[in-house]
């Protein structure tokens, strides 16, 4: 059983940073591809950035594209989201997962491709 631990959510006033970490259990973190997502009070959970398992691909969603980077180390088992810039409406839990294929190159920000979910860190930006 894979196990997902987020941290490095808080509270950062309008133009600050967070780097949130994710870090996965089990020895075949590197196979697979992650993503991170967030879900705002009211709102459906969406798709923020993923990256595929070496982490020679990402993608970001549009309202984050410039400010938010999604990177990995295989080595450590876990993935970050760098977050600059930030702005009230990024306020949200955010969750990182993991992809349900391995070595797989499509990029997806479906939820349902993503099979193993951590419990979320709360991300408040304060305006």
């Amino acid at each position: 059983q894979v196990q997902l631990v987020e941290s490095g959510g808080g509270l950062v006033q309008a133009g600050g940073s967070l780097r949130l970490s994710c870090a996965a259990s089990g020895r075949t973190f590197g196979s697979y591809a992650m993503g991170w997502f967030r879900q705002a009070p009211g709102k459906e959970r969406e798709c923020v950035a993923t990256i595929n398992w070496n982490g020679g691909s990402t993608y970001y969603e549009d309202s984050v594209k410039g400010r938010f980077t999604i990177s990995r180390d295989n080595a450590k088992n876990t993935v970050y989201l760098q977050m600059n810039s930030l702005k009230a409406e990024d306020t949200a839990v955010y969750y990182c997962a993991r992809r349900k294929l391995r070595y797989t190159d499509v990029y997806t920000r479906s939820l349902s491709d993503y099979n193993y979910w951590g419990q979320g860190t709360q991300v408040t930006v304060s305006s």
